[in-house]
């Protein structure tokens, strides 16, 4: 008994853990609606010019901001099923 148990924790686990996902493919299905020049205040993916004074903010705030929402940026960013670590691979993604 003490075995299934164990080894039923371990598989709810690693079914409960998310992987990171693509972030090519979550800017495509998320982020492009606004950071593709939709929304002005948005930074585009690729202008460093807009995404240099936003990445000397440190990449704590920028995910907080994702997060919680900041400004027209809506709280997750809408991309509900994004990781800490999807977001910050997307933010980097879209910087360069």
């Amino acid at each position: 008994m003490t075995r299934w148990m164990l080894a039923v924790g371990v598989l709810m686990t690693l079914d409960c853990a998310q992987a990171t996902q693509d972030p090519d493919a979550v800017y495509n299905r998320v982020c492009a609606a606004c950071h593709a020049g939709q929304l002005p205040t948005a930074p585009k993916r690729g202008d460093r010019a807009a995404w240099a004074p936003r990445l000397a903010q440190g990449m704590g705030t920028l995910v907080q901001h994702v997060t919680q929402g900041f400004k027209a940026m809506p709280p997750r960013g809408l991309c509900m099923d994004c990781s800490t670590e999807d977001y910050q691979a997307i933010i980097v993604l879209m910087s360069e």
